[in-house]
């Protein structure tokens, strides 16, 4: 079985693939990484989430880096991948290990490595922990001898150090006076018990729904997107003038509504909160966005002198540059992001407390602070994704068209340059419209994303890509 590191770790079916074999596997390879790097003494972090049998996959790996002489200190409780990532360098850590399949179906579960300086682990760190499974698999035992000692293994909880984190980053006192309503979704999972103490601090008036564990998160994705918010749009919407927060199974990607019941886009987010950050509270800094994010966020970021760096899909992208610079707001369209001086992780609870914080600053509900923020860009963005599914032959034949041969005119557009960060990335001539194509790693699928500024061009491009790649 080939053990895959994706764009944040590796993640497969409980009981299939994911097994207390597997975990001890992959473990293993961790701990041969640790050693190598860190100082012995250093604890190792070591967190869960609440999809099923998380916590006991977490025990297992806490009792084999015991055995392999590395201390361990084992999360209390589920928690949110941004707080055990925050204890990864709070806590002066050799990185922690996170047991989470984030807004995956409730049968996957996942385990990532979060290095001390508490983001995604870059590749070439993953690159050293598969090929360590991989010898580990062929039983060269040598990359990781046995101790002559056992590691201890401490319980404690992550939750006060990173509440206080981001209290050093969110106004309270300004919240507090915006008599601010809201209604909020964890969805049944790890921002329960953090979001709901933030906002009591912040003096918000709120309803929680979905607030008790439930592994199997109510028979759906724990994925903040609108087909898994219905609920919470409908009490939005019948309890005016109330937003809507929610936030993924480990709590670092975020969805939000405003007061009509309105979904904003996470590209929406990225561009208030870097608009935010720069008018309210006098911040300077770049701006790092996924080739799959809008260029509304370009649009506003060159009115306000802001560079942008566009990276490729995966937060581990945008995690390097915030690293090595000042970034205002890093994120991706998928609903991940992070602000200036916080960790280089995605953070979904920071990002819903970041929102409530421009409202109060802005002094108007949210729905006309968007409608500010696409007056500022110059123009209206429609963003959309298809999902082929193909052959793998197909797949690929796909790919090869669009990188060595694509068509000049797309949709009744002329094609003006492409970008292959990532995938392929179309610009075309009316400055507004992109298409990017890129195949999934795992299934037999091929990714389209769309951007125009019309439900006239994009259905016309949607209906051209879909006849280009049929037509293979």
């Amino acid at each position: 079985m080939a053990i895959k590191f994706g764009t944040d770790g590796w993640r497969a079916i409980i009981a299939e693939e994911f097994t207390f074999d597997n975990v001890v596997l992959v473990t293993k390879a961790i701990a041969a990484y640790i050693k190598t790097v860190y100082d012995p003494s250093k604890p190792v972090i070591v967190g869960y989430d609440t999809r099923f049998m998380a916590d006991k996959f977490a025990k297992k790996a806490a009792e084999t880096l015991s055995e392999y002489g590395l201390n361990v200190m084992l999360s209390d409780s589920y928690s949110p991948t941004p707080a055990i990532a925050f204890a990864a360098k709070n806590l002066n850590s050799a990185g922690a290990l996170m047991f989470t399949a984030s807004h995956n179906p409730a049968e996957y579960c996942g385990i990532k490595y979060i290095p001390d300086y508490a983001g995604p682990a870059s590749k070439d760190i993953t690159d050293v922990i598969v090929e360590n499974v991989t010898k580990l698999q062929a039983d060269n035992t040598q990359i990781l001898p046995d101790s002559q000692f056992k590691g201890n293994i401490d319980i404690f909880s992550p939750k006060k150090a990173y509440l206080s984190e981001i209290k050093k980053f969110i106004d309270i006192e300004k919240i507090k006076n915006a008599g601010i309503k809201a209604v909020v979704d964890p969805m049944y999972a790890t921002a329960r018990g953090y979001i709901d103490e933030l906002l009591k601090d912040a003096g918000v008036s709120f309803t929680m729904i979905h607030d008790r564990h439930d592994p199997l998160y109510g028979g759906m994705m724990p994925d903040p997107k609108p087909k898994y918010l219905k609920e919470l749009q409908q009490l939005v919407v019948n309890s005016y003038p109330s937003i809507g927060l929610s936030n993924d199974g480990d709590a670092d990607r975020f969805g939000i509504y405003d007061e009509k019941g309105n979904f904003v886009s996470p590209n929406e987010i990225i561009a208030l909160l870097m608009r935010h950050l720069i008018k309210n509270k006098g911040k300077k800094g770049s701006v790092v966005r996924t080739v799959a994010a809008s260029r509304m966020i370009d649009s506003l970021a060159e009115k306000y002198g802001v560079e942008v760096h566009e990276v490729a899909v995966g937060f581990k992208w945008i995690c390097e540059v915030m690293r090595r610079e000042d970034v205002l707001v890093g994120g991706e369209e998928s609903g991940g992001l992070s602000i200036l001086g916080h960790i280089p992780e995605k953070d979904g609870i920071l990002a819903n407390m970041a929102v409530l914080e421009a409202i109060a600053y802005e002094n108007k509900p949210l729905f006309e602070i968007i409608e500010d923020l696409k007056k500022e860009a110059g123009a209206e963005f429609i963003n959309d994704r298809i999902d082929l599914h193909l052959t793998e032959s197909t797949k690929k034949m796909a790919m090869d068209m669009f990188y060595n041969n694509p068509p000049e005119v797309i949709g009744g557009l002329s094609v003006k340059n492409i970008n292959k960060i990532d995938g392929v990335k179309i610009y075309f001539e009316d400055e507004t419209s992109w298409i990017l194509i890129r195949p999934s790693g795992t299934e037999p699928v091929l990714r389209i994303y769309f951007e125009t500024d019309s439900k006239e061009k994009l259905s016309s491009l949607q209906d051209n890509m879909q006849n280009i790649v049929n037509g293979l």
